[in-house]
């Protein structure tokens, strides 16, 4: 991708998590091996769900959707970090920033419209039951996902556009590890009040709105879970729910506290964006594993079948 800018400033210089050499060495490896065990993880429970036909409907589909999102986001920030700390080397073209931009909140887009859409499908299967598989069939599934999709493409060009229409003009060192919206406003030489606003109406209220969505759902889901009689019958959907409403938990929380304020670095904030950066992605596979007993059985009669090859 090409964009076209009247800047002097033709790259920018990533300042990174910490300055210290021995903590930038103890990041360096964390990240490494968090990376390798999120696209691990969600690789295996994307192969699972393809391979095991027990796991072919709506709620494994868009797990599946979560892991490809999940993977998205990771690749997105943590390799750029891992070549420029191997290399030796800090700085980023302009381009290549504003094209991390654009798929950081692409992939992040995409994934909070699909855990709204998670949230969703099981208000349907637990408070409309016998009308599940009618409403929740293989074609709304999948227009459902795209749109998902579509509206991270569209939350995408609707950060990227704003943020290479700024002038650039002196300073460019980005006080993050990966490119951002926020960031990156500090080093405008014209004033960003409406690339402000624009960032949080298009940021801050999507993650607040899709957040507020989600709530007002599971305390439909949660007031019908009461109703059941049956323990076991309650037991099984609070462990279902559980596990979507810990994903929520984890990747809005931290996306509400830096998008829903101005644009001011706190000096928390490179430690909330490793979080849902880097930790979430890789915390997901496991959390929906662990909770998951059909998951569990399937994986270990992947690794019987591959065991036997």
């Amino acid at each position: 991708m090409e964009f076209r800018n009247e800047t002097r400033v033709t790259q920018f210089i990533l300042l990174g998590i910490s300055s210290d050499p021995d903590l930038q060495i103890i990041f360096f490896v964390l990240f490494l091996v968090i990376y390798l065990l999120t696209l691990g993880g969600n690789l295996l429970i994307m192969v699972t769900i393809y391979v095991d036909s027990q796991l072919h409907s709506p709620m494994y589909f868009f797990l599946s959707n979560l892991s490809v999102l999940d993977v998205g986001v990771s690749t997105v920030v943590v390799p750029k970090f891992l070549v420029n700390f191997f290399l030796q080397i800090r700085t980023i073209s302009f381009n290549g920033c504003i094209a991390q931009v654009f798929f950081y909140h692409f992939f992040e887009g995409a994934e909070s419209l699909l855990l709204v859409l998670m949230a969703y499908d099981r208000y349907v299967a637990i408070c409309n039951p016998l009308r599940y598989t009618v409403i929740m069939n293989s074609r709304a599934c999948l227009l459902l996902v795209v749109s998902t999709w579509v509206g991270g493409l569209m939350h995408g060009f609707g950060q990227a556009f704003p943020a290479v229409q700024l002038p650039y003009c002196g300073p460019n060192e980005i006080n993050q590890f990966f490119c951002d919206t926020r960031p990156l406003s500090v080093l405008a030489c014209s004033s960003t009040f409406i690339n402000e606003i624009t960032d949080m109406i298009n940021s801050g209220v999507l993650a607040l709105g899709s957040f507020l969505v989600l709530l007002i759902s599971y305390v439909y889901i949660i007031s019908t879970v009461l109703k059941i009689r049956s323990s076991e019958g309650r037991q099984k959907a609070f462990s279902t729910c559980a596990s979507h409403l810990m994903v929520v938990a984890l990747f809005f929380c931290p996306l509400v506290f830096i998008y829903m304020r101005p644009p001011v670095m706190l000096a928390g904030d490179k430690l909330v964006s490793v979080f849902y950066t880097v930790v979430t992605p890789w915390l997901n596979p496991f959390i929906y594993t662990l909770r998951n007993e059909k998951v569990k059985k399937a994986i270990k009669k992947l690794g019987g079948k591959m065991s036997m090859n």
